[in-house]
């Protein structure tokens, strides 16, 4: 009885962890910068790889600063005219749900013409492991600085629930 009690405890471990996703948390901007006119963001988002469930984080003053979500037109030509979303609190979490391009930029007058303006592509892979002497160059995917959710799916859950149940 304690064999086969263990035995589904551990199957039931495996299946949890089989069945939760990992999801890396940017700070735009960072090390060094955050959503302010000091920053190079075409380096900086450059330099990762964004996938869905990712969330990407800006910081900023809202009395020097705030987040427009735009269209590819309206970041191009820094339009902040009609965006598809505002946000002016200071400490946005955008979460990249889907495949596709994100375009943000700082609505306050002449922030995006002064580089206040962010692409950001999601592919819905991991990209495959680098091998041989190019490796090295590749930057990480996930940021040293980026903290990781964890998330339970329903299959996950509910195997562990009946073996909780069939332990009681």
């Amino acid at each position: 009885m304690a064999a086969t009690r263990t035995s589904l405890l551990a199957l039931a471990a495996m299946a949890v962890v089989i069945s939760t996703a990992s999801a890396a948390i940017y700070n735009v901007g960072e090390p060094g910068g955050a959503w302010d006119l000091g920053t190079n963001y075409d380096a900086w988002a450059s330099s990762r790889n964004f996938h869905i469930d990712d969330q990407i984080m800006f910081k900023y003053s809202p009395q020097a600063h705030n987040l427009l979500q735009v269209s590819k037109a309206d970041y191009d030509s820094c339009n902040t005219a009609s965006p598809l979303a505002t946000y002016t609190s200071g400490n946005v979490i955008v979460t990249l749900s889907n495949n596709s391009t994100r375009y943000f930029i700082c609505g306050f007058p002449g922030h995006c013409a002064g580089g206040m303006k962010v692409k950001i592509i999601v592919t819905s892979t991991s990209p495959a492991p680098a091998s041989g002497p190019s490796a090295s160059n590749a930057p990480p995917a996930t940021p040293a600085s980026a903290a990781t959710n964890v998330k339970v799916t329903g299959f996950g859950l509910a195997v562990l629930l009946a073996v909780a149940g069939l332990m009681a």
